[in-house]
């Protein structure tokens, strides 16, 4: 009998832990799909999610509205529903401040509609109490001109050191690579998953290295990185005017394998969503685009009035190419049509009397 007990308090530990675990994805995702970068970091960090992970689009939105809906029929039907959770309890110290929201013993074929599943409550009931936790303990960011801002504790996962200053860093879509460009002219590639090996106790294989290859082959400082959308290449922009493509899948490369020589600093550098095109942004005040095949350039036919200091600092593309931006020394942004090369938006100014440093588009193109 006892034994018996055991194992059914220990299956619901079991459901528990990954009742939790699925609402902690579902709140990360919606966080990061939604452009909340810095919320959805803070989350996945505090709950040991992968901030990678997948959910289908808009679910924890659908999962709430149905809760919610729940709610109001109980309401309608005079029902009164007992606490789901005891703010009181803690969470296990992996999960970092955030109270554990624990379930008590409820009867949800008298409590929830027929028409929606059972743990479509528990669910919504679930995201509400640790998103206003999150919310009131984490994100206490207030947009009042000269109140004190406070954020999230970030822990230093892995410091690696260029021997000049770092200049650019950029993951790879896949999340499983990230790559450093240096004034030193070197560019170093690390791999995700050896900087978290490296946080484990007891690694019996002795030292991770997670830096697993070094590019040697600018002759003055890098100035930006970006990964092909597909492939296992990655390009970089240099002072030294060239563009250069390095195949990371091959141990022993460390040099480029192609080179594509421009009339300017190459400032920065972005792969078209295709992977076909290449855009640079330079000295020069208006992007050049560059065929990876053929390596032509191409430049506006449709080139408005940019003032003598039009260099330009950034270059990146919208998630389906339709549009890129640029942000230039001369302090505007320009949002250019994808296609035609013709700038459809120009923001003078766009930071007072200072340069346009960087530039990006969200997700969504909003």
């Amino acid at each position: 009998m006892e034994s018996s007990n055991n194992n059914g308090s220990l299956e619901q530990t079991l459901q528990d832990g990954n009742l939790y675990r699925q609402v902690n994805a579902f709140i990360v995702a919606h966080l990061r799909d939604n452009n909340l970068n810095q919320a959805a970091s803070a989350v996945a960090s505090a709950t040991m999610t992968p901030l990678n992970v997948e959910a289908p689009p808009n679910k924890l939105l659908e999962l709430v509205a149905k809760g919610l809906a729940v709610e109001k029929d109980e309401m309608l039907r005079g029902v009164s529903s007992s606490p789901l959770f005891d703010s009181g309890a803690a969470i296990p110290a992996g999960y970092g401040s955030i109270p554990e929201p624990r379930v008590v013993a409820v009867d949800f074929r008298q409590y929830v509609s027929p028409n929606y599943p059972p743990t479509i409550s528990v669910y919504a009931l679930l995201f509400l109490k640790i998103a206003n936790q999150y919310i009131s303990q984490n994100s206490a960011v207030h947009d009042i001109k000269g109140a004190s801002k406070s954020f999230p504790k970030h822990e230093t996962r892995h410091v690696s050191e260029h021997k000049n200053v770092a200049r650019c860093a950029r993951f790879s879509p896949d999340g499983r690579f990230l790559a450093t460009g240096s004034a030193d002219t070197s560019i170093k590639l690390f791999e995700v998953i050896k900087i978290k090996q490296m946080m484990l106790p007891d690694a019996k294989d002795g030292p991770v290295r997670p830096v697993v290859r070094t590019f040697y082959d600018h002759l003055q400082p890098v100035n930006d990185i970006d990964f092909h959308p597909q492939n296992t290449v990655m390009i970089t922009g240099a002072k030294d005017h060239t563009i250069k493509f390095f195949d990371f899948s091959k141990a022993v490369a460390k040099r480029a394998f192609r080179v594509i020589q421009d009339t300017h600093n190459v400032r920065s550098v972005a792969f078209h969503p295709s992977g076909d095109f290449v855009l640079a942004g330079t000295d020069h005040p208006i992007a050049h685009l560059y065929d990876v095949n053929t390596f032509q350039c191409y430049l506006s036919a449709k080139i408005q009035d940019i003032g003598v200091d039009g260099s330009i600092n950034q270059v990146r593309y919208s998630s389906t190419g339709g549009m890129y931006v640029t942000a230039s020394k001369d302090g505007a942004i320009r949002i250019w049509d994808g296609v035609t090369a013709s700038c459809v938006r120009s923001i003078l100014g766009a930071h007072g009397t200072t340069e346009a440093i960087s530039a990006n588009f969200t997700k969504d193109q909003r």
